[in-house]
């Protein structure tokens, strides 16, 4: 092997350490991730809605964090147990908090109509949602998101 080989061959081997080392560290090299379309399925999890719920909200933060804003479309279907999120808010000011946050980076929280007709709650009564919210069902939105190309998840 030549000294220029040797030479390219040490410098690959220098830059695959580092990338390795980096991706390693839990920090994705610039590019690592290509931009997604995601749907986060809330259902809830009694009994410990509030547990589960820490974690999901914790997880859609960790999700744009890692894309970056610009480079992450992410969309939450509530039904079910999945609004109790939006009524335990109303007190609780860290999910109200996390809520916020979550939407200034631009996800959305989607709420099912079919719940609320059939739970009889007031959508009024809800932290945070708006008329523009509520989809007619919660499971229907979630396939036609996937329709369009949003990958689902459920955590």
């Amino acid at each position: 092997m030549t000294i220029p080989s040797r030479l390219g061959l040490a410098i690959m081997l220098i830059l695959g350490m580092c990338v390795g080392a980096t991706l390693a560290a839990g920090e994705a090299s610039p590019g690592y991730y290509a931009s997604q379309k995601v749907v986060y399925h809330n259902d809830g999890a009694p009994p410990d809605n509030g547990a589960y719920f820490k974690r999901l909200l914790g997880n859609i933060r960790n999700h744009v964090e890692a894309l970056g804003r610009e480079k992450v479309e992410i969309r939450v279907v509530d039904h079910g147990d999945g609004l109790v999120l939006f009524q335990m808010a109303k007190d609780d000011r860290d999910l109200a908090g996390r809520i916020d946050a979550l939407k200034a980076m631009g996800v959305r929280f989607l709420i099912c109509n079919n719940t609320l007709t059939e739970r009889k709650i007031d959508w009024h009564g809800l932290y945070g949602v708006e008329e523009d919210d509520i989809v007619p069902s919660g499971v229907a939105e979630l396939a036609r998101l996937q329709g369009m190309g949003f990958t689902y998840i459920h955590p």
